[in-house]
């Protein structure tokens, strides 16, 4: 995708505590930009913890229903800040929808610091069977190659 058809929008990737809604508020902010964070316009159309879509529901309703968001979100709020779940990219079609938004980044941070943010956040599922620091280490892993495939920057 050429950089004449993305959008103006800055999508921020990366797993979960990397601090993606945090910087992404702040930036909207100082940018003057609306900020939305995918997971939580997911929770408020549907109504219920995106721990509880998992639990009730599993994890292809979930994520069917996350692409559909981030689709409604890139084509209605042109220009946002947006935040995007943790395993937003696992889908090719979230990651075209992604760039097409804007200019994607990447937030990183080390394994200690992801389990001290995450490791007692009872709101997420859990989606192995590993316990917080093998499944922290393991996701990320799996992860990353798409995480660099989407980003235009890293942080």
């Amino acid at each position: 995708m050429s950089d004449e058809t993305r959008g103006a929008g800055l999508v921020l990737v990366g797993y979960r505590g990397t601090g993606k809604s945090s910087l992404g508020r702040l930036v909207a902010e100082r940018a003057g930009a609306a900020f939305l964070d995918a997971d939580a316009v997911l929770e408020r159309q549907r109504g219920e913890s995106i721990r509880r879509i998992f639990e009730s529901l599993g994890e292809p309703i979930f994520r069917d229903w996350e692409h559909e968001t981030l689709a409604a979100i890139v084509q209605d709020q042109p220009g946002c800040v947006l935040a995007t779940g943790g395993g937003a990219v696992l889908r090719a079609d979230n990651r075209r929808l992604m760039r097409a938004h804007g200019l994607v980044v990447w937030l990183t941070a080390d394994l200690r610091t992801l389990e001290r943010r995450i490791g007692g956040d009872s709101s997420r599922p859990a989606l192995t069977a590993l316990g917080a620091v093998g499944e922290i280490a393991t996701l990320v892993r799996q992860r990353e190659p798409l995480y660099r495939e989407v980003a235009d920057r890293s942080v």
